[in-house]
């Protein structure tokens, strides 16, 4: 777990932005694993809220990595520098608002371990007030161009307690294999691992895109329902500033990610789907998150020529093509079951 010791199999990095009073439960669960061959990078994200002089107080058993400036540069970024510094093998995210049960890291690890066919391990995520009730068992993203989280606030009936494939994790508690996040790195897949999260996204759905992008180029994700996190749902972001950027993103998710067919077969679907989101947010107009989310909405339709050379470079890369992707899609599509 120090820094400078021998080259760890596991790098864990923790982004974080003003959340000094989240950081503290996080590490101690992070540092209370059983499994012991990682280290901790923690990305500061411009805090000003004292998260630096916390962290110098861990100097000895983690890596601080400081993003200057008065304004946070968002989680895709913060995300980016902690995974450029990583050394493992196996390179895990994790929220600073997530606080992991003891087995968690040797769960993911394990899991890897015995399915060499999976190059990304999703965890059991709970929600932290209900840890009775599911946050996400992996992510799947719907022919509407609405991506959603497996099992989402239902009560844990035992329905997802087998190891299986999904279609990506949620990053709030996510393992990688090294060689599948510098396959996906957006700037040319050097080592180690540069802008893996795309920048443009900012946060929100930063992760669904990354899931995208690897299903197009063919990597594929196991659940371990063993590696139990408890998740307190936008603890950092979350109200308006979710809302924004996620009726921003899942425009620019459909423009950058999904191949032209897919988008024709499916856009009355994709058009009910953001009309939903639109006649809601009108409903609750007077709400400050419902006019953050109008107006994301009507920035990612305004702007969404911006993703085009992402796109370009995403689709060129594909080894799927629109046929075998849609199949995927398909598959595992929790809305269409």
């Amino acid at each position: 777990m120090n820094p400078k010791s021998k080259t760890p199999r596991v790098s864990v990095v923790i982004p974080t932005h003003n959340g000094v009073h989240l950081l503290p439960e996080c590490l101690e669960a992070l540092w209370n694993q059983t499994y012991r061959d990682f280290e901790t990078i923690v990305v500061d994200d411009a805090s000003t809220d004292g998260t630096y002089d916390l962290l110098l107080g861990y100097s000895e058993v983690l890596k601080v990595v400081l993003l200057p400036g008065t304004w946070g540069h968002g989680f895709a970024a913060a995300a980016n520098a902690g995974l450029y510094e990583a050394r493992g093998d196996i390179l895990v995210l994790l929220n600073n608002d997530a606080v992991p049960d003891p087995d968690w890291l040797g769960e993911l690890v394990g899991a890897l371990d015995r399915n060499r066919w999976a190059g990304m391990a999703a965890s059991r995520l709970m929600l932290y007030n209900r840890p009775d009730s599911f946050h996400s068992t992996g992510d799947y993203y719907g022919l509407d161009g609405v991506p959603n989280s497996r099992g989402v606030w239902q009560h844990d009936n035992g329905q997802y307690h087998r190891e299986e494939e999904v279609f990506g994790p949620c990053a709030a508690a996510a393992a990688y294999r090294r060689s599948v996040l510098v396959d996906l790195a957006c700037c040319g897949g050097t080592q180690p691992p540069h802008q893996v999260l795309d920048p443009q996204l900012w946060m929100y759905c930063e992760d669904v895109d990354l899931n995208l992008r690897a299903r197009l180029r063919g990597h594929r994700t196991v659940y371990v329902p063993t590696a139990r996190v408890l998740h307190r749902l936008s603890a950092t972001g979350g109200g308006p500033l979710a809302s924004y950027y996620v009726g921003r993103n899942l425009v620019y998710l459909v423009a950058k990610d999904l191949p032209l067919p897919i988008i024709l077969r499916n856009l009355p679907r994709i058009a009910k789907a953001q009309a939903h989101f639109a006649l809601q947010a009108l409903r609750h107009i007077r709400e400050p998150a419902a006019r953050a989310r109008l107006r994301g909405m009507q920035a990612g339709l305004l702007t969404w020529p911006c993703v085009l050379p992402s796109r370009k470079r995403v689709l060129a890369s594909a080894r799927l093509d629109s046929k075998q992707f849609g199949r995927v899609l398909r598959r595992f599509d929790v809305k269409r079951k």
